[in-house]
């Protein structure tokens, strides 16, 4: 909820989903709940439609999808981290997702120090053949990082434990391709702005003052 460019992230975010069309949308929530439900309501002050999932325990990237199983059980569907900004062409990625008969596809975006993510190895065509989650120093053996945007099969599930948490990163991506499933990647060349730090909010806010919107 923090704001930028007057706006809070999860709204860039909310906003963005509704550009491309993506329009049922279920927001988690854990900490500060009621600001944001007082914020976005039922969603259609900004085009969209939206539901709740309240989150007492922290569950992780994929256990938090556990209380929604039936809600996405029937098809296609889209994750993206609202602790981020980012231009992603969504429609592209689903694009993406489709020609490769992929069960889950995920944006990829360099960044010259990847440790603080999950880095992916493709192959020439493709597809992801290696993921690892907040590698050591000793361990990076690429710089394309999860950008926290993925487009799913409702099998992804069968890679998620139901009960207790878990993480796409650390344990649902390596265990699909343990499993032999078929993961791609989006290699991005839009624009993506982490918010971890102080100082990434800060440096964000500077770059809206300069151009006024998201280069």
């Amino acid at each position: 909820m923090l704001e930028i460019g007057g706006r809070p992230i999860l709204e860039h975010n909310v906003r963005l989903a509704a550009k491309h069309g993506i329009t049922d949308l279920v927001i988690n929530l854990h900490h500060g709940a009621q600001l944001i439900v007082d914020h976005f309501g039922n969603g259609s002050a900004f085009g969209v439609s939206i539901r709740y999932s309240r989150e007492p325990e922290l569950l992780g990237t994929a256990g938090a999808l556990n209380p929604l199983r039936e809600t996405f059980a029937a098809a296609t569907f889209a994750v993206l981290y609202g602790d981020n900004l980012t231009t992603c062409d969504l429609s592209a990625v689903v694009r993406r997702h489709r020609a490769a008969g992929a069960v889950a596809t995920v944006a990829l975006f360099h960044r010259d120090d990847p440790a603080a993510g999950g880095i992916a190895a493709l192959d020439d065509a493709g597809l992801v053949t290696r993921f690892l989650e907040k590698p050591d120093p000793e361990s990076i053996f690429s710089h394309r990082v999860n950008a926290g945007i993925l487009v799913l099969e409702p099998a992804v599930f069968d890679a998620i434990p139901p009960r207790g948490a878990s993480d796409f990163g650390r344990d649902v991506l390596p265990e699909l391709l343990a499993r032999g499933r078929r993961i791609a990647g989006y290699e991005m060349t839009e624009g993506l702005w982490w918010i971890d730090t102080r100082a990434d909010y800060e440096r964000t806010l500077g770059l809206f003052a300069r151009h006024g919107a998201l280069p």
